[in-house]
């Protein structure tokens, strides 16, 4: 700082700092607040955490998805299994789901890509909307018009109609050449 500065306009800082004194000689009611407060709720139960910790640092439990073994189809079942055709149903809505969750991820990847792109999405996400397009038309092939009420036995039907469909169209364009 120059020599001459306005002391008026610039005032020193203070060489030291007032200490607060307690006048009534009664104690400060926020250390005794702060005080109890930490013997009472704060210590039992970081003790008690701690505690806790200690105990399972002994047996980790992992945490996996639960894998289920594949079953039969209800194809392989017979007609009077009714066990069989019960796991065969379970196995089926949980490939539905299975399904549904990768028609939905490629969905959120499209999203994403367009996002990211802005304008020349449709140039620099082709190869993510195509893969998009045949995971749905996939899925609309397997599950559509089963309505909520799907299952095993009628998925199965469905596909053997299509088979059926498919194998009539392709005779008929032999026949026609």
């Amino acid at each position: 700082m120059p020599d001459d500065v306005d002391k008026d306009v610039y005032p020193e800082p203070p060489q030291r700092t007032p200490v607060s004194r307690n006048r009534s000689g009664l104690p400060d009611p926020t250390t005794i607040f702060l005080n109890l407060f930490y013997y009472t709720v704060d210590k039992p139960v970081t003790a008690f955490h701690d505690w806790i910790e200690r105990q399972r640092a002994g047996r980790k439990v992992h945490y996996y998805h639960r894998i289920f073994q594949r079953v039969p189809d209800i194809s392989q079942c017979l007609e009077d299994d009714a066990l069989c055709m019960y796991e065969a149903n379970m196995q089926w809505k949980r490939d539905v789901k299975v399904d549904q969750e990768i028609v939905g991820i490629m969905r959120e990847r499209l999203i994403a890509c367009r996002t990211r792109e802005g304008d020349s999405a449709d140039q620099n996400c082709a190869g993510v909307f195509e893969q998009y397009t045949k995971v749905c038309a996939a899925y609309r092939s397997r599950y559509g018009d089963l309505g909520a009420n799907g299952n095993a036995r009628k998925c199965l039907m469905k596909q053997k109609n299509r088979m059926i469909e498919e194998r009539k169209a392709a005779a008929a364009s032999t026949n026609e050449a």
